[in-house]
């Protein structure tokens, strides 16, 4: 629960509680590459100028569904609502005993003590949102500006749009110095298919450039289902297609993530157990989902492990 003082966004959805055992055994160091924390509000205040309010969902919460799934370790992305107070996120890393790395919101002007402060936490990345319902403006100057602030300590930049967008912002995308990660595929629009030229186009800039893609969030791009609910272990059909076809094609730089607590969902909340079990339909072979599960984030997050 949100504190008592907070109000939370009208008709925002909780996160599953009591989520089902997967029957898909994830494999040892299984990273889960995207979920977040909130709050809790009484502790980290959310920002003001923050574009929702959400349900509470706290470190301990977010640790006790990794051991539930199986999962090894996270990534944790800081959230919008949060806006550039990485205090939640860092207080997440320092408590997860080195099972967790973190993603964060940072503005032009922030410190290189802050940076170093941040690295030192266990964040390797930060995190830019130009979904128009989420943000005021395409920040591209401050963007520019991090990406060249943040490439010297070996972070990335994680990108959450639209795929309607990516003509306006992929050679933009394109000139940033430092790799990218692309969050939920880009957003296709399942309807018009894997084959169709919106997700063509977006396949191509991946192939293009250092682009990384997380293969997350079939809950939210679906059209017509079936939901992750009610024990269904072949659910998002009409997204399945994109995601194999990206951890096929790009095997090497595909991550997996549950999106936890998914924030700013309409329609369901989906059970994270069941999330689990959609892994095999999009990763066909025990080596790809290797890759995406262990080798891939293991990669960009832990690199110093491959020394």
């Amino acid at each position: 629960m949100t504190d008592r003082n907070v109000t939370v966004t009208p008709g925002w959805l909780d996160w599953y509680r009591g989520p089902s055992t997967p029957a898909f055994v994830l494999p040892p160091g299984a990273v889960d590459a995207h979920c977040h924390v909130f709050g809790p509000a009484a502790e980290f205040p959310f920002a003001p100028e923050r574009k929702y309010t959400p349900v509470d969902a706290s470190k301990h919460d977010l640790f006790a569904l990794r051991d539930h799934l199986g999962v090894d370790r996270n990534v944790i992305v800081q959230a919008t609502c949060h806006g550039a107070d990485n205090s939640a996120l860092v207080d997440a890393l320092r408590d997860a005993g080195g099972r967790a790395r973190g993603v964060a919101t940072v503005r032009p002007d922030v410190t290189d003590a802050e940076l170093r402060r941040l690295h030192d936490a266990g964040v390797r990345g930060v995190r830019f949102n130009f979904v128009r319902r989420l943000v005021d403006a395409a920040p591209r100057e401050a963007l520019e500006t991090v990406a060249r602030r943040v490439a010297p300590l070996g972070w990335h930049v994680v990108l959450y749009f639209e795929a309607a967008d990516l003509p306006d912002l992929e050679s933009f995308f394109a000139s940033l110095p430092v790799p990218l990660v692309i969050d939920h595929m880009g957003r296709p629009d399942v309807t018009a298919g894997p084959d169709g030229p919106g997700f063509a186009r977006f396949l191509r800039f991946v192939e293009a450039n250092d682009v990384w893609v997380k293969v997350s969030c079939p809950e939210r791009l679906t059209v017509t289902g079936p939901p992750a609910l009610d024990g269904e272990r072949h659910a998002y059909r009409d997204v399945v297609p994109f995601a194999r076809k990206v951890v096929e094609e790009f095997t090497d730089r595909a991550l997996w993530g549950t999106d936890w607590p998914h924030p700013n969902l309409k329609d369901h909340m989906p059970d994270d157990g069941l999330l689990v079990d959609h892994i095999p339909h999009i990763a066909s072979t025990a080596e790809r989902r290797r890759a995406l599960l262990v080798d891939n984030p293991s990669r960009l997050y832990w690199p110093e492990e491959a020394r």
